[in-house]
């Protein structure tokens, strides 16, 4: 058998297993798609601990002064604070319209405009706490007018916020539970000693794995946009090629680290618990649900090196501002170092008993 033949009947017998169980189709299809229904349509957060909100620079200070007077006060008597961030008009509203501010506050004369979008808890909240604040601020008989500039067009909700997470939190399952969890399932099973005995390389073998799942990915993003672009007209700003590009090198990236954890671990209960440990960083701090700015700014350097921030961090900058490729090359760089670091690292250890 050459070393050709082997990658493709390897290849097409993992694509062959996988069709073979329903159960494994409905948690790669299925249960995103659920998923992100639910979380569309249902989902509910508590309030945050302190205010989010970014204010816009104007030439008068007092709305500033306010909050800056309240934040210091609400620590020092231990209540939620403010965590306000001053800026340029396009700046604030560029970090509304994708999720990284659930409001934002522009003092316009004697009058203040808040946008946010109100299918958003925390902007609602948000909106609520801040205008309290300013009004007993001004006697509490609502001397200061208000406009409120409801955010709703598509590109800007929280649905169009989580579909690019679901996809790199889809993505980066597949690759760390179809991968890894399959690798030792073959391991505790014998048949990579099977495997062992004919002239194939380990590299072929490797790679038969990673690009059956390269073929399962295609389908998988295909569902979650069609979903999102159908179900919620979630737009598409910028190349869907770029985004089949960016989420193909988190996949790699992922089925890297799959095979780097699966490389040596002999029980199903161990490479279990290795997926856990490596996945519930990322579950917690990558921004799948809600902007990984919200963590402070010391964690920052940690979440950012990520591989499934930075997919989801360019998911999201394509999809839902258009970006181009230079504006997702730092991420891609980033994707393709875990890539190769973790496949070159799997390869050196990898053991087929």
């Amino acid at each position: 058998m050459s070393r050709s033949h082997s990658l493709r009947e390897l290849y097409l017998s993992r694509i062959r297993e996988f069709y073979r169980q329903p159960a494994r189709i409905f948690w790669v299809y299925g249960f995103p798609t659920v998923l992100a229904i639910g979380l569309g349509l249902a989902f509910r957060s508590r309030p945050p601990e302190s205010i989010q909100l970014d204010l816009v620079a104007s030439g008068s200070s007092a709305v500033e002064k306010t909050l800056r007077d309240y934040d210091v006060k609400a620590r020092r008597e231990s209540r939620p604070g403010l965590q306000l961030k001053v800026g340029s008009a396009d700046a604030a509203n560029r970090r509304l319209l994708t999720g990284k501010t659930p409001l934002v506050i522009e003092p316009k004369g004697s009058q203040v405009i808040y946008r946010y979008d109100p299918t958003r808890p925390e902007g609602v909240a948000a909106r609520g706490a801040v205008d309290d604040i300013l009004q007993s601020a001004h006697g509490r008989v609502d001397p200061l007018a208000t406009e409120d500039i409801k955010v709703t067009e598509p590109g800007s909700r929280y649905i169009d916020f989580l579909i690019p997470g679901l996809i790199g939190l889809n993505t980066m399952g597949g690759g760390l539970w179809g991968i890894g969890f399959l690798l030792v399932n073959f391991r505790v099973a014998k048949l990579l000693k099977c495997f062992v005995a004919t002239p194939m390389p380990r590299r072929n073998f490797l790679l038969a794995l990673i690009g059956a799942r390269l073929t399962f990915l295609l389908p998988d993003l295909g569902v979650l946009l069609l979903l999102g672009t159908l179900a919620f007209q979630m737009p598409i700003h910028g190349s869907l090629l770029l985004v089949i590009v960016v989420d193909v090198m988190g996949a790699l990236a992922f089925a890297g680290i799959g095979l780097l954890i699966g490389s040596r671990a002999q029980s199903t209960e161990t490479v279990s618990g290795l997926m856990n440990l490596v996945m519930l960083p990322m579950w917690l701090f990558s921004g799948v649900f809600f902007s990984s700015e919200r963590f402070p700014d010391v964690a920052q350097p940690f979440i950012k090196v990520l591989p499934l921030t930075q997919l989801i961090s360019a998911l999201r900058l394509v999809i839902l501002e258009g970006a181009g490729w230079l504006d997702v090359a730092p991420a891609l760089a980033i994707l393709a170092v875990w890539a190769v670091g973790s496949f070159y690292l799997a390869l050196r250890i990898f053991r087929w008993t």
